[in-house]
């Protein structure tokens, strides 16, 4: 499958087709704030017609699970699901079939001047190509208080 994964400010999926503002970033915050993933797939042939389980991870720079608060304490911040894309009447056989995703992401308590990755897996498997990075921004100075 190919997959093209996008960080917004906000998407959606209205009739198949992604909505995007403010895409393409790669630096955020320090403070927390709302942002969205933007997913297009493209299902090949022979995989249209069937359900795949799809997972999106964040992870660290180190590749460790990122853990948030939660009211029953610490858990990874982790994504779902599944999808199908089924074969339009007509289309000639071996064309892939597109599947549009957007998935709006909370603000998210995030360690200032650090480096981040949202991974996917679909089936299990995954691809280098297949996660995007972002950093957050470096808290800002304190003045130092005289003694």
């Amino acid at each position: 499958m190919k997959v093209i994964l996008l960080l917004a400010d906000f998407a959606q999926v209205l009739n198949g087709k992604l909505y995007i503002m403010g895409g393409g970033w790669s630096m955020t915050g320090p403070q927390p704030s709302l942002s969205a993933i933007a997913l297009k797939i493209e299902v090949p042939w022979n995989q249209t017609n069937q359900k795949h389980n799809l997972k999106l991870e964040l992870i660290d720079s180190d590749y460790r699970a990122v853990t948030v608060p939660t009211p029953v304490g610490n858990s990874p911040v982790v994504i779902d699901g599944e999808f199908e894309v089924g074969r339009p009447a007509g289309l000639k056989a071996g064309i892939p079939i597109d599947v549009a995703m957007a998935f709006p992401i909370g603000p998210l308590p995030l360690e200032p001047g650090e480096r981040f990755i949202w991974k996917l897996s679909i089936d299990g498997k995954t691809d280098d190509n297949w996660q995007v990075a972002f950093s957050t921004r470096s808290a800002p100075q304190q003045p130092s208080q005289p003694n």
